[in-house]
């Protein structure tokens, strides 16, 4: 068992957290208490301290964010740093950032969530809901959804009220407009769009399940962020997608099908999709009935080696490789689609480097651009597979620091 002692006021930042991380150790490798009825009072209390502890995680998130470090780590933002460093899932990550970022215009949420007074799950919602305000709406909303907290409302029934917070605001204010759109319905997709004074145009509408789906699959890789330098939001992002999508500047979406040619011919060996998942012998001939038909030479354990001739810049049979052998980006823990990822060569344009397709690897542009700049913070190695793994090093002034260390076990803890 480790002892702890710290004193809590002069204790550091570092310290208060070693010991946080000792106490949550000893506590996660004991058994629940018999008692129910204690066990219900002790998951309040802790509830409420995990509470405060999302307050201190996302000022330290927020200054993260605010600094950049993330991208010397070789992590093109804050969520990707949460999702890939501490494998917190996308809707997690994205909630905890938006906290971060918004902390600042909630003056009364950050105070009642330091305090224990207030819920994580309130001040995420709440966070949420005044993302897209202005700064004056911005307080009026802090305002209603608090109130809606003190009137008992559960968590999600303040997301649906924070979806709809300018109305809210507007009734409040006795600003009201009456909303015909509620009363559409929801089994019917719908649009409407009204041009502003200054040229622009409002949009605003509804999809049913059908259509969203083919708007997340057309608009979602568009709307990935460009690179370190991207600054917009998900929603311009999306907005640029849609224009790209309407201009016709996207490609159609493709499925790669692998198939030995003795399947092809009539074997029952299956294909695969270039995820990994199998296909039927029959099924795929079926598919290939109605599809093109390219050449994929495989070396051993069906290795895609060579395709095309040795030129300066990779061909678009060889891209078709790549993009057979990385989904993704060839960083580990990148998630950017290989399709809309570059070609990368993997040790470097130099004198007389070739052009082969052992030699390539598929980089999203803001890695590649790391990999050239940062090269001592890439490792590379080749799997079995014969994709190539880029793994991103610390930089180079905090190798000597063990960030992921356990804590120590023996810290002083005196409460005043």
């Amino acid at each position: 068992m480790s002892s702890v002692s710290v004193d809590l006021h002069s204790a550091s930042t570092r310290e208060l957290v070693d010991a946080v991380a000792v106490i949550a150790r000893e506590l996660a490798e004991r058994d629940a208490p018999d008692s129910a009825a204690a066990c219900m009072e002790l998951t309040e209390t802790l509830a409420r301290a995990s509470d405060q502890q999302e307050s201190a995680l996302a000022a330290m998130i927020a200054r993260v964010d605010a600094s950049g470090e993330m991208r010397r780590w070789g992590l093109p933002s804050t969520q990707a740093w949460l999702r890939s460093r501490l494998g917190m899932r996308e809707t997690r990550a994205r909630e905890r950032v938006t906290l971060a970022r918004q902390r600042h215009r909630l003056p009364r949420v950050t105070k009642l969530l330091a305090a224990g007074e207030l819920s994580y799950g309130y001040a995420s919602t709440i966070a949420d809901a005044i993302a897209r305000l202005h700064d004056q709406d911005c307080a009026a909303a802090e305002n209603v959804l608090l109130d809606m907290v003190d009137q008992g409302f559960s968590a999600g029934k303040l997301a649906s009220f924070g979806r709809r917070i300018r109305d809210v605001i507007a009734e409040r204010d006795g600003t009201e407009t009456a909303d015909q759109d509620s009363q559409r319905g929801y089994e019917r997709s719908w649009i409407t769009s009204t041009r502003s004074l200054d040229g622009g145009r409002y949009v605003k509408g509804w999809l049913n399940a059908e259509d969203a789906a083919v708007w997340d699959g057309t608009l979602g890789p568009l709307a990935k962020p460009a690179g370190t330098d991207d600054h917009r939001d998900l929603p311009e992002r999306t907005a640029a997608a849609l224009i790209s999508a309407l201009a016709h500047g996207h490609r159609a979406t493709k499925v790669t099908l692998v198939i030995d040619l003795d399947t092809l011919t009539g074997g029952t060996a299956p294909a695969r999709l270039t995820d990994g998942t199998p296909i039927p012998a029959a099924h795929a001939r079926r598919i290939a009935l109605n599809a093109g038909v390219s050449p994929l030479i495989l070396g051993r354990g069906s290795i895609p080696l060579y395709l095309g001739r040795r030129v300066r810049f990779a061909t678009a049979a060889q891209r078709q490789v790549l993009e057979t052998l990385y989904p993704t980006c060839a960083v580990q823990g990148c998630e950017v689609p290989g399709t809309l990822c570059e070609i990368d060569h993997v040790q470097g344009w130099v004198l007389g480097a070739p052009t082969d397709i052992d030699q390539l690897a598929l980089c999203c542009g803001w890695h590649n651009r790391f990999k050239h700049t940062n090269p001592d913070q890439i490792h590379i190695s080749h799997g079995s597979t014969g994709r190539y793994v880029y793994r991103v090093l610390p930089p180079p002034d905090t190798r000597t620091i063990d960030i992921h260390g356990p804590p120590p076990d023996e810290i002083g803890w005196a409460a005043a």
